[in-house]
C-alpha cells in the first residue's frame, strides 16, 4: 500500500465536499494505482481533468503513483 495526498481545485472540489479549499485528502492506495484509477476511486470523470501534477510535474492518467506522492487536480480554466 501507498500513502498519497490529493487535492482537487476549483470546479473538481464538488467530487471532495467534505474536504476544505486547499485541504488535502489522505488516500491509503494499492501499489501501482495510476492517476485514472484514482479518478476512478474519486468519482471524477477523466474529462474534467484538464491538469493533474504529481508532486509538482505534470502527468498523464497512465502515470503510478508512488508513496509520499502529492497530486494536484484541475479542471479547464477560462478566462478574459
Amino acid at each position: 500500500m501507498i500513502k498519497v495526498e490529493c487535492r482537487l481545485y476549483a470546479a473538481l472540489r464538488k467530487y471532495a465536499p467534505d474536504y476544505g479549499i486547499g485541504e488535502a485528502m489522505e488516500l491509503e492506495l494499492p501499489d501501482g494505482t495510476t492517476l485514472a484509477e484514482l479518478y476512478e476511486l474519486l468519482k471524477v470523470p477523466p474529462d474534467e481533468v484538464k491538469r493533474a501534477f504529481v508532486s509538482g510535474l505534470s502527468r498523464g492518467p497512465g502515470h503510478a503513483l508512488s508513496d509520499g506522492d502529492r497530486v494536484a487536480l484541475f479542471p479547464p480554466i477560462a478566462g478574459g
